[in-house]
C-alpha cells in the first residue's frame, strides 16, 4: 500500500493514509464511521487499489454489498490477484444470489488461492447451500482435511463454528455442541459466539453486563429516581418549616394579646383626628351652658326679691287689721 500512496502527491498521500488508518481502526466496532472515512479516501485517491479495497471491506461491514463488489472488482482488476474471491462471493449471497456464489466457488480462481482463502471460500459454498434450502448439502461441504485437523490456524475456530451451526441447522445437537466446544477452544481472539452458543445448548441465559446501552440505562435510572426522591424531600421539608413558622407565628400571637392586631388601628391618626379635632364646639358649648346658669340664678334672684317687697308690704298690712280687729267692742252671746 505504502508503494501504491507514494504515486501520489505528498499532501494528498499522507490525506489519504490518514483516512485508511481509521478505516482500519474503526472496522470491527464502528463500521459506519468507518465507512465515511472509505468514502473520503475513495474521493481522494479512486485510482489506488488499496483504496479500493478498504471502500469495498467498509461498504460490506455496513450492509451495501453491491457497492462493496463494486469495489472488490475494481482492485482485483488494478491488481491482478484472487485475494477477494471468496468475499466476492459472500457480496453475491448479500445481494440475495446464493447461486451465483456457488458458481464461484468451483471457479478456477479458488485454486490460486492460498490455504485460508480455500477455507474461506469452502464456508461461503456451504452458506450458499443452506440459502438454497440444501442443509445437508452444507454439512457435507465443510468437510474436509482442514476440519479434521488438530492444528489451530487463524481460521480453525471460524470453520469449526460453521460445522457446528451447520449440524445444529440438521437437528444433530449432539454432534453440533461438541464442536461448538472446539470451537471455543481455538477462539483465542473472541471472533466467534461459540460460548453463548454452548450456553443456549444448555439452557443458560447470559446478561451482558458489559452492554454500554444497558449500563447507560441503569446508570440514568438511579440518578432520576434519587433526583426525584431528592426533590420530594426537599419540598416535603420546606411545607413542614412553613407550617413550623405559622405555628409559631400564631403562638407568639395568642401571647402577646395580638399586639400585631392592636397596631394597626392605632396606626390610624387621620381617620382619628378629625372626630378628635372639635374641641372647640364642646368648649363653646360648656361656655354656653355656663353663660346660661347665671342667667338662671338672676331670675331666681329676682324671685326671691319681689318676694320679700310683697312680704314687707303684706306685713303692715296684717299688722293694721290685727290692730282694727283689737279696737272692735266683743259681742255678747245674748246679742247674737
Amino acid at each position: 500500500m505504502r508503494q501504491e500512496l507514494m504515486s501520489l502527491p505528498k499532501t494528498l498521500a499522507e490525506d489519504v493514509a490518514r483516512n485508511l488508518v481509521m478505516v482500519a481502526k474503526l472496522l470491527d466496532d464502528e463500521p459506519e464511521q468507518a465507512y465515511q472515512y472509505a468514502r473520503v479516501a475513495l474521493r481522494l485517491a479512486s485510482r489506488v487499489a488499496a483504496v479500493r479495497e478498504a471502500a469495498g471491506f467498509a461498504s460490506y461491514a455496513v450492509g451495501k454489498y453491491s457497492e462493496a463488489l463494486a469495489e472488490f472488482r475494481a482492485a482485483r482488476r488494478m491488481t491482478g490477484n484472487s485475494d477477494l474471491w471468496p468475499v466476492m462471493a459472500d457480496c453475491e449471497r448479500g445481494m440475495g444470489r446464493p447461486e451465483r456464489a456457488l458458481a464461484m466457488a468451483g471457479e478456477p480462481e479458488v485454486q490460486k488461492l492460498d490455504r485460508a482463502g480455500q477455507v474461506e471460500m469452502r464456508m461461503v459454498a456451504a452458506g450458499a447451500r443452506r440459502d438454497m434450502g440444501q442443509a445437508d448439502a452444507a454439512v457435507v461441504t465443510l468437510q474436509s482435511p482442514e476440519l479434521a485437523s488438530h492444528s489451530i490456524q487463524p481460521w480453525t475456530a471460524r470453520l469449526r463454528y460453521a460445522y457446528a451451526d451447520a449440524l445444529l441447522a440438521v437437528g444433530r445437537e449432539d454432534e453440533a455442541r461438541e464442536w461448538f466446544a472446539k470451537a471455543l477452544e481455538a477462539d483465542q481472539g473472541g471472533t466467534t459466539d461459540a460460548s453463548d452458543r454452548l450456553a443456549e445448548l444448555d439452557g443458560v441465559e447470559f446478561v451482558d453486563a458489559l452492554d454500554p446501552e444497558q449500563e447507560a440505562d441503569d446508570a440514568l435510572k438511579p440518578v432520576a429516581e434519587s433526583t426525584v426522591e431528592e426533590s420530594r424531600a426537599d419540598e416535603s421539608k420546606v411545607e413542614e418549616a412553613e407550617v413550623e413558622e405559622a405555628e409559631v407565628e400564631e403562638v407568639e400571637i395568642e401571647d402577646d394579646e395580638e399586639p400585631e392586631a392592636v397596631e394597626p388601628e392605632a396606626v390610624e391618626p387621620e381617620a382619628v383626628e378629625p372626630e378628635a379635632v372639635e374641641p372647640e364646639a364642646v368648649e363653646s358649648e360648656a361656655v354656653e351652658s355656663e353663660d346660661a346658669e347665671p342667667e338662671i340664678e338672676s331670675e331666681a334672684e329676682v324671685q326671691d326679691d319681689d318676694a320679700e317687697d310683697l312680704a314687707e308690704e303684706a306685713a303692715p298690712r296684717a299688722e293694721a287689721r290685727s290692730e282694727d280687729r283689737a279696737g272692735l267692742p266683743e259681742k255678747d252671746g245674748d246679742d247674737s
